[in-house]
């Protein structure tokens, strides 16, 4: 079973335009499980601009699926990780100034580096998952990090989807095959929707969990919250 994680940070993106609490990240998160979810993911950036690292602590004491936090392992994440000790740490290569997660990390460059910080976080969550493009060299690297498992940057096959879907997926399942000979689990996110995600879910079935927020909560703005997430569901199975 593919497990469908749910990013609210687009929830807390709309709170914080008018201020107030409304909508409710927390309500949102519980809501979000009560209809299928079977995790949350929160993504903190310094400048919180969407979720703030008070919203992460509040959430760790009402989610009840899989809590995943994601981020740069700087100092003020990895106490978060400390205090909170979610379920997976999923660690992403972003500058503090951007936009949105654009890239993978480069695991052969900065393997001594990840090495040393998966070993801490692991002292304070269950799963610790690196975000990476779809290379097999980039996975093999992740291996000797000691991180559990691979998150695959998605949005290079969301753009080819369209064009020619076997193509844009080629090297996902490449990397997702070589993750899974050297014991890594596999995970997906970033640009999956109702059009593509049946497509990567069949051509990876082995996939553990993809965390999906942008498409997701577009959508539920035509369809509803809770038929949303059925909607994603029907098509991880």
């Amino acid at each position: 079973m593919t497990r469908l994680s749910v990013n609210i940070n687009k929830i807390a993106t709309l709170r914080n335009a008018r201020g107030g609490n409304n909508p409710n990240v927390i309500k949102v998160a519980q809501d979000c499980e009560a209809f299928g979810a079977q995790g949350i993911t929160v993504h903190p950036r310094p400048d919180e601009r969407h979720i703030r690292y008070d919203d992460v602590i509040e959430l760790s004491k009402v989610v009840t699926t899989e809590f995943n936090i994601e981020g740069y392992p700087d100092e003020r994440y990895l106490q978060l990780i400390e205090k909170v000790k979610p379920a997976q740490a999923t660690l992403v290569p972003d500058p503090p100034n951007v936009l949105t997660s654009n890239a993978g990390w480069d695991a052969i460059a900065h393997r001594d580096f990840l090495r040393e910080v998966v070993a801490t976080l692991k002292k304070s969550t269950g799963r610790v998952s690196l975000f990476v493009a779809p290379s097999v060299k980039m996975v093999e690297a992740v291996a000797e990090t000691g991180a559990d498992r691979i998150e695959l940057y998605t949005e290079p096959y969301a753009s080819g989807f369209p064009k020619n879907r076997d193509e844009a997926v080629k090297d996902y399942v490449a990397a997702a095959m070589a993750a899974k000979a050297a014991g890594l689990g596999v995970n997906a996110g970033h640009d999956l929707d109702l059009n593509n995600l049946r497509f990567l879910k069949a051509s990876i079935p082995w996939l553990d969990e993809v965390s999906i927020g942008h498409a997701l909560i577009c959508d539920a703005l035509y369809y509803g919250l809770e038929n949303t997430i059925q909607l994603y569901l029907r098509e991880l199975k």
